[in-house]
């Protein structure tokens, strides 16, 4: 059986036949059109596209916050340095869920692709003169513990509850779990710049009108710190020399 036997042949038919294979000639088959190529995974370099596919997942679209702390707040830009925060982006941050992402580390990303996360961070989400005298971002002195729990029942515990198990406002923050997956270094950062996406004051704001001193923010890092090993020396000790 003639399977065309039946085909009505119509001028229409014809126009559409000939578009088609008039459009196919400048397309040889196996070649790929113009600008249809993906780039390799070392030439990208847009801000956009390295930030979404390697620290949206942990701090949230646009830098908004989500399982870590908000990059788009201007706070915290004003007291990392950047030399700290690229070094993180590099090697990770021991004792968090912040990885590596270097290929120097055995990762993905190339100094290049470092460098545009690095500054395009501070160039979208940064401002200049947010603070005038902020609390330094690395400890100054060793914590003390006696005198962080004090610190901490004064400026924390309205929100945290009694022993950091938890209160009103917030969640337990002397739980062993929680402790074992974020560093001194992180604590002091939050209880510095707090975190806005989840109405969690800046160190100004946990006592009206009394901002905690450089000194209070570390005692009270090394008294949450004490809540990973009883053993106080040793916990004063790793908070005095943890590795950045």
């Amino acid at each position: 059986m003639n399977p065309f036997r039946y085909l009505c042949v119509t001028p229409a038919l014809v126009m559409t036949l000939s578009m088609t294979l008039l459009s196919g000639c400048g397309s040889p088959p196996g070649k790929p059109r113009q600008g249809s190529a993906i780039p390799a995974p070392d030439d990208v370099v847009k801000f956009g596209t390295l930030y979404a596919e390697n620290c949206s997942g942990c701090h949230g679209a646009e830098g908004r916050g989500g399982g870590a702390i908000a990059l788009a707040d201007p706070l915290y830009l004003s007291i990392v340095p950047e030399a700290t925060m690229r070094k993180v982006i590099v090697n990770g941050a021991r004792g968090t869920s912040m990885p590596a992402f270097a290929q120097s580390a055995g990762r993905m990303l190339t100094d290049d692709q470092i460098d545009v996360i690095s500054s395009g961070i501070r160039s979208r989400w940064g401002q200049e003169g947010v603070l005038g005298d902020p609390p330094s971002y690395f400890a100054k002195s060793m914590g003390n513990v006696q005198r962080g729990k004090v610190a901490y029942e004064t400026f924390c515990e309205s929100c945290h509850g009694p022993q950091g198990e938890g209160g009103p406002k917030g969640s337990a923050i002397t739980n062993k779990s929680f402790l074992a997956l974020i560093s001194n270094q992180e604590l002091r950062t939050i209880v510095i710049v707090g975190r806005p996406e989840l109405g969690a004051p800046d160190w100004r704001g946990n006592v009206p009108g009394k901002p905690m001193s450089d000194q209070e923010i570390t005692d009270v890092v090394a008294w949450l710190a004490s809540h990973r090993n009883q053993n106080l020396e040793q916990t004063e000790f790793i908070s005095k020399n943890e590795p950045q």
